[in-house]
């Protein structure tokens, strides 16, 4: 089996922009089993040069011994090396050299969780959560405890993403979360029927949410995934008042209108200083279930392009695909009804990925609102 020191002897003789050794540049590295996945820390205003080593790094990394799959994915923020966690920890367990729980703005419910994870669009309709749900499932099948809020007090989606109807206890006056495929699960879906609309003033979603995130039972979490309504409001500001996030993912589909307002994501959480994990372009292509042809219906590489333009990690494609919303309307999202399909790989993937960014980055203080 491959070790750390195999993937950085493979990286000997590799060089990034300036000369830059590409084994001094590695921030983290997870192997799990025969995959290998490795982050390089690079500056975000020389995103083409980086662009090309980091192919060049995964490249060598595949052609190490015992490695069958590697990826390799940049981040714009530099982070003194740590000791990667084994693919294989235990979930209760710290690896060496992974940061100590965060501390979480003084919301004792949150005290226990690691990281934070907001998934986010600037727009409606581009599968968030979906893609919410595949990550948070990703993250437990790595060994993770993972716990999911749904924050979308308008149109809650995970009762029917993971066929959960029944209504949550109360004990000790804390909210207990159900849970669905080793995933703690909470969403307003859970307290209120389906086809009730929530008539409510921004000040009472905040409220909601407020009571969602502290007055909830999560127990101790290795990550705590928030699928975020769309937009850039009430709700977002609240959360980013409250909790010290860990970093955000972005959901875009390819399409201008979607970029736009995925910008605006972005921007938004730099504003309020919470890392951007990375984006991740939804919809990306569709393949044909019937021939097998590829049609990029709603065009296709932009939400990679906008990311190299922001100096943000881009996380990968995820396909329009039937498997995708069959497993997802019966209540059994992809990554927990057929692991082992290329369509769960997507969202396995994409689960790596943030777990090594998480484990690498830098901490964060409490977050600070910036006006103007």
């Amino acid at each position: 089996m491959a070790t750390e020191a195999d993937i950085l002897k493979a990286l000997e003789g590799l060089h990034g922009p300036g000369g830059t050794p590409l084994a001094h540049a590695v921030s983290g590295i997870n192997l799990s089993g025969a995959k290998a996945f490795v982050s390089l820390s690079g500056d975000p205003s020389q995103t083409e040069a980086w662009e090309a080593a980091r192919v060049s790094a995964e490249r060598a990394i595949k052609a190490a011994p015992g490695i069958e799959q590697a990826i390799v994915t940049l981040t714009a923020e530099r982070a003194p090396r740590a000791e990667a966690p084994r693919g294989h920890a235990h979930a209760h367990t710290h690896a060496a050299g992974a940061p100590a729980p965060q501390r979480k703005g003084g919301i004792p419910a949150l005290e226990q969780i690691r990281f934070i994870i907001a998934v986010a669009s600037g727009k409606g309709g581009v599968g968030k959560s979906t893609t919410s749900a595949n990550l948070a499932l990703g993250l437990a099948v790595q060994g993770w405890r993972v716990g999911l809020l749904d924050a979308d007090v308008y149109g809650p989606s995970m009762p029917r993403l993971f066929a959960l109807s029944e209504k949550p206890k109360v004990e000790g006056g804390k909210l207990v979360p159900l849970e669905a495929h080793g995933v703690k699960i909470v969403s307003m879906g859970f307290l209120v029927d389906e086809n009730i609309p929530m008539v409510w003033r921004g000040p009472m979603v905040s409220q909601a949410i407020s009571q969602m995130l502290g007055e909830v039972a999560w127990g101790e979490l290795d990550a705590l995934v928030i699928d975020m309504p769309p937009g850039t409001g009430d709700v977002q500001l609240t959360i980013a008042q409250q909790v010290p996030l860990a970093g955000a993912v972005i959901v875009s589909t390819p399409q201008d209108l979607a970029l736009i307002d995925a910008r605006r994501a972005v921007a938004m959480f730099q504003k309020v200083e919470a890392p951007i994990l990375g984006v991740i372009e939804n919809m990306s292509y569709f393949l044909c279930p019937h021939c097998g042809g590829r049609s990029e219906i709603f065009a296709h590489g932009g939400a990679r392009h906008d990311a190299e333009q922001m100096g943000v990690p881009f996380l990968g494609e995820a396909p329009l695909d039937i498997k995708i919303r069959e497993t997802s309307d019966a209540g059994r999202p992809v990554v927990a009804a057929e692991p082992d399909s290329p369509q769960a790989a997507v969202y396995l993937n994409l689960a790596a990925k943030v777990k090594t960014l998480l484990e690498t980055q830098k901490r964060r203080a409490a977050p600070k609102i910036v006006v103007g």
